[in-house]
């Protein structure tokens, strides 16, 4: 064990779990109604209490239990034959097994941006729960556990380069979103404007200070690629976040904070999967091509497509860890067959896994809520509280 990378990791955990807990709880509630604000708190919380039991369970035996070649096998369930002193790599395993965790809250927990406002809670935890499972744990075996889409897999060698989660984490959470929000249907009234901007920041505010974790914890250890990931990281956020604007205001004539901070989220997500590789200069460019892809991508899915993946999930997530996966391989960091190819095949199991799991979990409890519980809004009709007491 290596005090030096184990302290870095314990950090990096925490500011993980913070990305969820309360970074992307804000991020999303504030652009809701004021009536359903409550519900998207809920969905991230529960979401994150689930996914930890379900990690401890399945979900880490199943990704980094073994290198077999699909999956990694059901030898560490609920973390049999781990202790204090069991070791992956220089880490304590039990760390491993905790930083990997709050990728696994987060991941689903992306998801819930697509359908807030007229899902049905109880779908909602099952549907991640087994999305989870099936569908996020294997995809990061293939890629992080030394299945056939890592180093000397399917792709030779030099394998598919996905340094913190452009495939693992944003292409399969972003597809999954379209998917939903596809079959899901729109909100009975779209285009309403956002309850509370300054929430929305403060939680993309968030997502950024714990984004430093998320990517620059990926080389799990304390080592200078690990303080470059941190710093092409902060520089493609701010990169992102005015090229949003600037695009803005030429499109439309003002600059948002909504579509901002949005920015700064795609940017975000797009320096992801090539963190590890890129120099200073390099995510300045990536990010600056981020803001405006995304944008266009968000208006292309709401305005052309008419889908409503309200927060658009997609867009910004989906789009944004597709792009800078490929951008691995333009920069010169990766192979392009590789890139692409697992692009590819982690897009049709993501696509056929949460196709299936939608209709088997709407076989047993209903997707969508009543016409009258939308209307009333999810705070109320499902957990019986308000966020705001405008009474009082």
């Amino acid at each position: 064990m290596n005090g030096a990378d184990t302290s870095f990791i314990l950090i990096a955990t925490a500011l993980v779990l913070f990305m969820t807990l309360p970074g992307l709880a804000l991020f999303y509630g504030g652009l809701v109604r004021a009536r359903n604000v409550l519900s998207v708190f809920m969905q991230c919380f529960s979401i994150a209490c689930l996914m930890s039991i379900l990690w401890l369970a399945f979900g880490y035996a199943i990704a980094f239990g073994g290198e077999g070649t699909f999956w990694g096998g059901l030898s560490k369930v609920f973390l049999r034959g781990v202790t204090a002193d069991s070791l992956t790599g220089t880490l304590p395993e039990v760390l491993f097994f905790a930083f990997q965790m709050t990728f696994a809250i987060i991941t689903p927990a992306l998801i819930v941006g697509a359908y807030v406002e007229r899902i049905g809670f109880a779908f909602v935890l099952i549907f991640s729960g087994l999305w989870m499972m099936v569908c996020y744990a294997p995809v990061a075996h293939w890629i992080w556990g030394g299945g056939f889409l890592s180093d000397g897999g399917i792709f030779g060698t030099l394998g598919v380069r996905d340094f913190a989660g452009g495939i693992v984490v944003h292409e399969t959470a972003g597809l999954a979103a379209l998917i939903l929000a596809m079959i899901l249907g729109p909100r009975r009234k779209t285009n309403i404007p956002p309850h509370n901007p300054g929430m929305v920041m403060v939680g993309a505010a968030m997502l950024w200070v714990g984004w430093f974790g998320f990517n620059g914890g990926s080389a799990l250890a304390a080592t200078g690629q690990a303080a470059m990931a941190i710093t092409v990281t902060h520089l493609s956020a701010a990169a992102a976040s005015l090229s949003w604007a600037i695009w803005e205001r030429v499109k439309f004539g003002r600059s948002s904070l909504v579509g901002t901070v949005t920015g700064t989220i795609a940017g975000l997500a797009t320096i992801t999967p090539v963190s590890g590789y890129v120099t200073p200069v390099e995510a300045l460019i990536l990010g600056a091509i981020a803001g405006v892809l995304c944008q266009e991508a968000v208006l292309l899915i709401k305005n052309k497509l008419k889908v409503d993946d309200t927060l658009d999930v997609f867009a910004v997530h989906g789009l944004g860890g597709i792009l800078g996966t490929l951008m691995v391989a333009v920069f010169g960091y990766g192979s392009y067959v590789a890139q692409l190819g697992s692009l590819a095949i982690v897009g049709l199991w993501t696509v056929g896994v949460t196709l299936v799991l939608i209709y088997l979990v709407k076989a047993i409890v209903p997707m969508r809520v009543t016409p009258e519980a939308e209307e009333t809004g999810l705070d109320l009709s499902w957990h019986g509280e308000r966020a705001y007491d405008l009474t009082s």
